[in-house]
């Protein structure tokens, strides 16, 4: 315990003195703040040339609302943070590796173990500084830009706010869940490969890889990790409720898929987990 304490303030010392950590932290947030502005920059565009045409007002009204905006952000900013923390994990050690500052540290009496979950703990702890920033950045930027409210089809209210919010809150928790998953599979592929260069091209090649095959494996996908994160690709239930809040009622969600998505990610989590102990007790640093 004493060498996994020692670790994580090590850790942390680094992380406070970073740029790499501060640009992982705010990047999403402000990739989300200038998709923002560049879409209130069309909208205004296009609010000018359907005034002169005629607009249908409950398209812009759905244009309006915050909510779906918000929710865009959040997709976008957790799609990069993904990326990002994938690199992060497989750069982080396999760089320590190759300039001896591992091998320094095992001198020190701290195991190969406690190394690992330090590292991995804090990654966790950098993804929670940052998804708070994204969540507070967009909820604010969002509701400066549009406004927020229910969504009403001549008198009839097809959404509530209540609900809106119920769904965003269900949508982006369930968005969340795979990302420790993402992070163990980037630290596992730290301690396989040669170099650091290897650990970031080959973790995020794969990341990326599943990302494009995931929806050619059928009823396999179901079962993977990959499937229920926010992505280039993207096939998450924080997509589908972009749609929900701006009010479409052809959404149709399987049951089944939520359930898998509240625990799939946690096998994969400890699984990789386990294999990263495993290697990095055999591997020669």
């Amino acid at each position: 315990m004493n060498g996994f304490l020692v670790a994580l303030r090590v850790e942390s010392f680094v992380a406070l003195r970073s740029l790499a950590t501060r640009l992982l932290i705010a990047a999403p947030a402000g990739v989300v703040a200038l998709q923002f502005l560049l879409v209130r920059l069309s909208e205004a565009g296009r609010s000018a040339r359907d005034n002169l045409l005629g607009s249908d007002d409950f398209e812009a009204q759905v244009a309006s609302n915050a909510y779906g905006h918000y929710v865009d952000g959040l997709s976008t900013g957790l799609t990069m943070l993904g990326l990002l923390l994938v690199a992060q994990a497989a750069y982080g050690f396999s760089y320590e590796r190759d300039t001896g500052v591992v091998r320094h540290l095992l001198t020190r009496r701290i195991s190969r173990r406690s190394l690992v979950c330090a590292k991995l703990l804090h990654l966790h702890l950098t993804a929670l500084i940052a998804v708070l920033l994204l969540v507070a950045s967009s909820s604010l930027l969002s509701g400066m830009l549009w406004e927020y409210g229910a969504i009403v089809e001549d008198g009839f209210e097809l959404i509530g706010e209540a609900e809106i919010q119920a769904e965003i809150a269900t949508g982006l928790r369930l968005a969340l869940l795979p990302l420790p998953a993402a992070m163990a599979f980037g630290l596992l592929i730290a301690v396989l490969a040669q170099s650091a260069t290897q650990a970031v091209t080959t973790a995020l090649g794969i990341t990326l890889a599943l990302d494009v095959f995931k929806a050619l494996l059928g009823d396999f996908g179901a079962y993977l990790y990959a499937s229920y994160q926010p992505s280039l690709i993207d096939q998450s239930y924080l997509q589908d409720v972009g749609r929900i809040v701006r009010g479409y009622s052809d959404v149709l969600v399987e049951p089944r898929l939520i359930e898998l998505n509240g625990w799939v990610p946690f096998p994969a989590l400890l699984l990789f987990f386990a294999l990263t102990l495993w290697a990095v007790q055999r591997k020669q640093i």
